[in-house]
């Protein structure tokens, strides 16, 4: 089935999945070199992959120059069985096995594109953020970095993964106002389903820094100010150092739980992922 968009040819597939039918769309683009980076972006919990096509456009229209194939993969049911133990989703109920759905479609661009594995990357909104920091968690072999917006890490006892705590590079994006996602921790407030808590973003952000091997105070810099007409600044706080994985928080200064409109978060991911494939040389 194909379905053409503004922004690139979407073609969508699925895979046979332990007896369920796993979904996801992916960019055509017209050329695909040998060695193509491969991209996840994750909507949010309730959402599908054509809600989270639209704020990826401007990535998209780079996909071919960059040798990216970007791909929205579909929660099943709408939600992901990521890390939250009190998640009342029926695909966390069910126990529904992500770390098989995600090689397998690492495998079928594999086989249809002959991507790099070395350099496949996971971005998420919101759900897709925590299904991307169970990635980093659970499969840290077969993802290269991963990209977290307006998500935190589960607490403690709300936490359903088994870490292999091994190094990944990590970038997180949180807004200071979100009330669905609260910046300094506490219950996640999504209406239809029990999420459980959620840590803080500095606990998040430290969580990666240390697994990283960094300490100390991170750099900070400031993002320009691209939306004059908003109260909203974003602060950078970075630990990089030759030899460990870089960890990135983008604190979103009264940004609430959405997209922010100052930057493209997905382009600022592609960034992220870019510095780790040129750490490697």
């Amino acid at each position: 089935m194909f379905c053409i968009t503004a922004q690139a040819q979407l073609v969508s597939d699925s895979l046979l999945i332990e007896g369920r039918q796993r979904s996801f769309l992916y960019n055509k683009p017209k050329a695909v070199k040998p060695g193509a980076s491969l991209v996840f972006i994750m909507h949010g919990s309730g959402g599908d992959p054509q809600s989270i096509v639209s704020h990826a456009t401007k990535l998209e229209a780079r996909s071919e120059a960059e040798n990216l194939i970007i791909v929205y993969p579909a929660g099943y049911k709408r939600y992901w069985n990521e890390c939250r133990k009190a998640s009342t989703a029926l695909t966390n109920v069910e126990n529904v096995n992500e770390e098989a759905f995600f090689d397998g479609m690492i495998a079928y661009f594999k086989s249809k594109f002959n991507i790099n594995e070395a350099h496949v990357f996971a971005s998420g909104f919101s759900g897709g953020g925590h299904m991307a920091y169970k990635l980093a968690l659970t499969m840290p072999g077969k993802i290269k970095a991963i990209s977290a917006i307006v998500a935190n890490l589960p607490t403690q006892e709300n936490m359903d993964c088994t870490p292999m705590n091994v190094p990944i590079p990590v970038m997180i994006t949180n807004g200071t106002a979100d009330q669905t996602n609260p910046y300094n921790g506490g219950e996640v407030n999504t209406p239809g389903v029990t999420l459980g808590t959620v840590r803080a973003t500095e606990q998040s952000f430290q969580y990666w820094a240390k697994l990283d091997g960094h300490d100390g105070n991170p750099a900070k810099t400031m993002l320009p100010d691209a939306d004059k007409n908003n109260d909203v600044t974003v602060e950078k706080y970075t630990y990089q150092k030759k030899g460990k994985p870089e960890v990135t928080l983008l604190k979103v200064i009264n940004g609430k739980h959405e997209f922010p409109t100052d930057f493209d978060v997905f382009e600022e991911s592609w960034a992220f992922f870019k510095r780790q494939i040129t750490a490697e040389k």
